[in-house]
């Protein structure tokens, strides 16, 4: 790799004696290409030697969101790499954070509390106003920290939006940051995508690029190898790594795009079925990972009434326009073939805006969500929801109360979830309620059990709780206690992600851009 240029040092001079901690940043060539976990792991990698490391995202699109233990609301992908770093996540990670309800609307999270639902046009008139915010927060990680990883968002070379960027260019720049760009070549063209985007940059953004990656590659790695120089030649930046494809990695993902590759999933004879509607506004849909790493069920992921046929269990997750989504579970055909299976028997669980589905009725005067109005809800449960001003984010822990999520048991210990809604949800008088908090009941459930509500998230995350349902849903279908378990372990998925990014990045080069020391390398002293 090149040395440093005199500018460049004595920038990182400066920085240090403001007391100011190095920055790397990730940029893609486009939008999923990885940016996430990639910084998870590189994360993890840092904080196993030793240095304290912090993730910082300026701006995150995603309807997949966290809530801080202060309570404020910020992107999942964050509150994942702080927990890769070691840390709490915190609201300076992500101060910007958008949560789509159409096209081209979104609710603006600023500093982990709602600010305002805007068009994209005006949001993207007013969004440099955030400059000053984030850069604050960016200072302040900086001063806490050894190393900040900065991650960008879809790409830099977005040549009409470049002006009002928050996000990547504005942010390198911010830090002076070296810039570390990223391609999927599982998808193809990755190559052409890195020198696209850096043909795209100014001259003084392209300066920054200091590394090319590719991402997600699987295959026999000699067959790549001679693109490599060529590569390196049209784009005159070095090649320092070709990051694997890693199967099953359970580890949530940022955002919806995952879920287009998700469908109906045959169960086998010995395992039970547990099919997500697959709403077009769904949110957190990370509740359902947990049930994804167990081998005696078979998660689907269903868009017609035929894919709700043969489950054990039917989901309803959350949802950024519980109206919307609605709508479109009555226009599909879902939302008959759903009362229809619960009436045959089936179980059904509702969470957040699902739970607001499943309820009598569901008023939205202000519009608070989408274009408002009200409509009948599924009525399986006897609840009503109103949206009114105000979100409710909050970390909580909860007992469950005897139902078919806990195999007919209460719990004597807690289990820990959080909330992140604006329905206020109310049970009729003698609702059973599914959980007690804190703060008193919580959700709502059936005579029979059969039929569950909450608002929480997270659920599955307890292994016995995970298990107690499966083992319920086996006694329902006339089977025994399930005997094969999986443990949900996040942290070991991500000391995984961190093996295999500090194998396909260049140590040296990582050493250098990031000015720590070089762990992997054989002379430290030499410079690299």
């Amino acid at each position: 790799m090149e040395r440093m240029t005199e500018s460049e040092f004595a920038s990182s001079a400066r920085n240090r004696q403001a007391g100011l901690c190095p920055t790397l940043m990730v940029q893609g060539t486009a939008s999923s290409v990885g940016k996430s976990l990639l910084v998870a792991g590189l994360c993890r990698h840092f904080a196993r030697r030793g240095l304290s490391v912090a993730p910082f995202k300026s701006q995150n699109m995603a309807l997949n969101a966290f809530v801080t233990p202060e309570g404020h609301e910020i992107g999942r992908a964050q509150a994942l790499q702080a927990r890769a770093a070691g840390l709490l996540p915190h609201v300076d990670m992500n101060p910007v954070l958008l949560k789509p309800e159409a096209d081209a609307r979104a609710q603006v999270v600023l500093m982990g509390q709602p600010l305002a639902r805007l068009e994209a046009v005006d949001y993207d008139s007013r969004k440099r106003e955030f400059g000053g915010i984030i850069a604050g927060c960016l200072e302040r990680l900086r001063r806490a920290h050894d190393l900040v990883l900065i991650e960008g968002a879809g790409s830099p070379a977005e040549i009409n939006l470049r002006s009002r960027d928050i996000a990547n260019m504005f942010v390198a720049e911010l830090a002076d940051a070296p810039v570390l760009l990223v391609a999927d070549i599982d998808r193809g063209g990755a190559l052409a995508a890195l020198v696209g985007t850096l043909a795209l940059l100014d001259d003084h953004e392209r300066a920054r690029v200091k590394g090319l990656l590719l991402n997600k590659f699987r295959g026999d790695r000699t067959l790549l190898e001679p693109a490599l120089p060529m590569l390196e030649a049209r784009a005159e930046r070095k090649v320092v790594g070709v990051m694997p494809y890693l199967k099953q990695l359970r580890l949530p993902d940022e955002d919806s795009v995952a879920l287009e590759a998700r469908g109906p999933q045959k169960a086998r004879a010995d395992q039970l079925s547990v099919v997500v509607v697959a709403t077009p506004l769904l949110s957190n849909h990370d509740d359902f990972l947990p049930l994804e790493t167990e081998p005696s069920l078979a998660v689907s992921w269903a868009r017609k009434p035929a894919e709700l046929l043969g489950a054990d269990l039917i989901v309803l997750g959350g949802s950024k326009s519980t109206l919307a989504d609605l709508r479109w579970l009555r226009q599909q055909g879902l939302a008959q073939a759903i009362a229809e299976a619960a009436a045959a028997g089936t179980a059904v669980l509702g969470i957040c805006g699902g739970y607001q589905m499943l309820g009598r009725e569901i008023v939205d005067r202000a519009a608070v969500e989408g274009q408002g109005g009200q409509a009948q809800g599924l009525g399986l449960l006897e609840v009503n929801t109103e949206f009114g001003a105000g979100k409710v984010t909050r970390q909580l822990g909860f007992r469950p109360e005897a139902s078919l999520l806990t195999d007919g048991q209460s719990f004597d210990q807690e289990c820990r979830g959080y909330q992140i809604h604006m329905g206020r949800v109310q049970p009729r008088p003698g609702v059973r309620p599914l959980f007690f908090t804190d703060a008193g009941p919580e959700g709502a459930q059936s005579e029979d059990g059969r039929i569950m509500g909450t608002l929480c998230h997270g659920l599955f995350d307890d292994d016995r709780l995970r298990q107690h349902l499966i083992d319920a849903l086996a006694r329902h279908r006339g089977g025994s206690v399930v005997s094969e378990r999986a443990r949900y372990r996040p942290d070991a998925e991500l000391d995984r992600l961190a093996d295999a990014v500090g194998e396909a990045i260049d140590a040296r080069w990582l050493a250098a851009v990031t000015h720590t020391p070089c762990s992997d390398c054989r002379n430290d002293q030499e410079s690299p």
